[in-house]
């Protein structure tokens, strides 16, 4: 064991040149250099946490999660399947989309679990028929709470001048959540969702930098914001959903007067992209060219002084740095929860 010790511990490798245990043993009064020793610590530090831990969930999360109906999640088997089985050990372990498409016809599955990701007909196969997954569930009242309560904080916060546009906006995203999910669009409704949700983390990301005083990467971050902002909001969600939820379900549903309305409050959300994009592309363009992003003037108030310099951001906030050379407050756009706001739906 003597000889193990003496080999792990060799202090040519662990050591500088002309460096030796010896040297870090015994220091002067007062001060300390890492041992070993110390990471035992660490151990009845752990326990500790966990035993926190285990308390917190018994204790505090498990009542709680009883008095909102959440159930454990359950570890679940897949089910042995001989046919499945025999393609995978005698013929493909990848197959390719005419292997998928055999074998759901042969066991009537679906090729995907959640088909209408991938294929939005199925949005509307079997509609309004159609079973509301517990994961679906939490995920619909989650996104639905979290817009009720930035209704709510929007008559707390700084009034600004985008007041009416957020007001519109956030009523129109809680009345397509709880329609959608009243008539049972969910898949649709979650299509919807995760499209917007798309960009939010970005945009979080620029705040945080912009908080650190990262002017570059605040920058950088909402450049990419912009460009995803774009591709998600003036892309993917007309081509993809507004095709989806207009002519798609035409074909296969047929219109029906809350389908028209369904549709209308969709359509009001691609004109609110529209004008957010503008406003977005404004700060974006003079970021590339100015090397920041400035001027966020929609103003800390709803009526702000006449000769304020009009540069709409409508989802970044004006964080103010002390006066230049020219007397004038200068503004670093951070990407403010407005924009954020304007996510899911």
């Amino acid at each position: 064991m003597a000889a193990l010790s003496a080999w792990f511990w060799n202090e040519r490798f662990w050591l500088p040149h002309n460096v030796t245990w010896a040297d870090l043993a015994d220091p002067a009064p007062g001060v300390e250099y890492p041992k070993a020793g110390h990471l035992l610590n660490a151990l009845p530090l752990a326990l500790g946490i966990f035993a926190v831990r285990i308390l917190f969930e018994r204790f505090i999360a498990s009542p709680c999660a009883r008095s909102l109906h959440i159930q454990p999640g359950v570890l679940r088997q897949a089910q042995p399947n001989a046919m499945l089985e025999k393609v995978f050990t005698s013929i493909t372990k990848n197959p390719d989309s005419r292997h998928l498409d055999g074998l759901s016809k042969q066991l009537d599955w679906e090729v995907r679990k959640s088909p209408w990701i991938w294929d939005t007909r199925h949005c509307w196969y079997g509609y309004p028929y159609q079973v509301m997954t517990p994961r679906l569930y939490y995920y619909y009242v989650t996104e639905l709470a979290f817009y009720w309560s930035l209704m709510f904080s929007q008559f707390t916060d700084i009034k600004r001048k985008d007041f009416l546009i957020m007001f519109i906006h956030h009523l129109a995203t809680i009345s397509l959540i709880s329609f959608s999910y009243v008539n049972n669009m969910v898949r649709v409704g979650s299509l919807v969702m995760c499209v917007h949700d798309s960009s939010d983390f970005l945009l979080e990301a620029a705040k945080l930098a912009n908080y650190a005083k990262s002017q570059r990467l605040c920058d950088f971050l909402f450049i990419v914001f912009s460009v995803v902002f774009f591709i998600t909001r003036l892309v993917i969600y007309p081509i993809w959903i507004l095709n989806s939820t207009m002519f798609e379900s035409w074909a296969i549903v047929g219109p029906y007067p809350s389908w028209w309305l369904f549709n209308f409050l969709l359509l009001v959300l691609q004109v609110l992209h529209i004008i957010w994009f503008y406003l977005i592309a404004r700060i974006a363009v003079k970021a590339m060219l100015r090397g920041k992003v400035c001027n966020d003037v929609r103003s800390d108030i709803e009526s702000s002084s006449d000769d304020e310099v009009d540069t709409p951001t409508e989802g970044l906030k004006a964080s103010h740095t002390p006066k230049g050379e020219n007397g004038t407050n200068g503004h670093c756009a951070t990407a403010k929860a407005r924009v954020q706001n304007h996510s899911s739906w």
